[in-house]
């Protein structure tokens, strides 16, 4: 049996067998739209339906990387990877290699919307893991200096580790309400407050029945001067 699929969709099936050969995980939306040039990860998400639709990949509502190939992928594979593409078929670009890592930056956060939404991402940055302990799932734009003698100043980037606890003495990233916050977590007994790293801020004391949450722990820090 021999399956259609576009051109298009050949390509982000290649692309997704590369990125899990080459990491282990199938790539994000983002990842994709990045790599093939789209404005969006709407327009990723399309052509996996598209894919899902043909039974070549199956896709798990809610995950960033819900992406699983099918036994029926296999029927695409071409039987000469060194045969010349046709001069219209887009050729691949590479994702990140296994010591690498394609992270979202995340800028403003936009109100009433999850950490990791698209709207709040501007763009994804490769990253090397040989510079963290802890493999971070997104980056922080930080913003203002109310960590600064942790050594987090206005602009750096903190790569962050989803999580929704953290040990005392952790810095975090907080959600209040609707606002979001890089802080050093403080727990006694049942007071939760937010510390600052700077005399010049005030703590944040989580007052009973205020909406907080845990959005993940910092787990190291790109400077914004290294940053080109």
């Amino acid at each position: 049996m021999s399956l259609k699929l576009t051109d298009r969709q050949q390509q982000i099936l290649d692309l997704i067998r590369q990125a899990i050969v080459n990491t282990g995980f199938p790539p994000t939306r983002a990842e994709l739209a990045t790599v093939l040039g789209f404005k969006s990860a709407n327009a990723a998400e399309d052509h996996l339906r598209a894919l899902a639709r043909k039974g070549v990949i199956e896709l798990t509502a809610g995950a960033s990387r819900g992406i699983r190939l099918t036994d029926l992928a296999n029927e695409t594979i071409e039987s000469d990877v060194d045969t010349e593409l046709p001069a219209d078929r887009p050729r691949l670009k590479t994702l990140p290699g296994a010591g690498f890592l394609l992270l979202p930056l995340i800028g403003r956060v936009a109100a009433g919307h999850p950490i990791l939404a698209t709207e709040n991402i501007e763009k994804e940055i490769n990253v090397d893991l040989d510079m963290f302990e802890q493999r971070p799932d997104y980056l922080l734009k930080v913003k203002g200096l109310s960590m600064r003698d942790a050594g987090i100043l206005d602009g750096d980037l903190l790569a962050i580790k989803k999580a929704s606890d953290a040990r005392n003495g952790q810095i975090v990233v907080a959600r209040i309400d609707e606002e979001v916050t890089v802080k050093r977590l403080s727990k006694s007994g049942g007071r939760i407050e937010l510390l600052p790293e700077n005399p010049d801020f005030e703590p944040i004391q989580i007052q009973p029945g205020q909406d907080f949450s845990l959005e993940g722990i910092a787990v190291g820090l790109i400077r914004h001067t290294t940053l080109h």
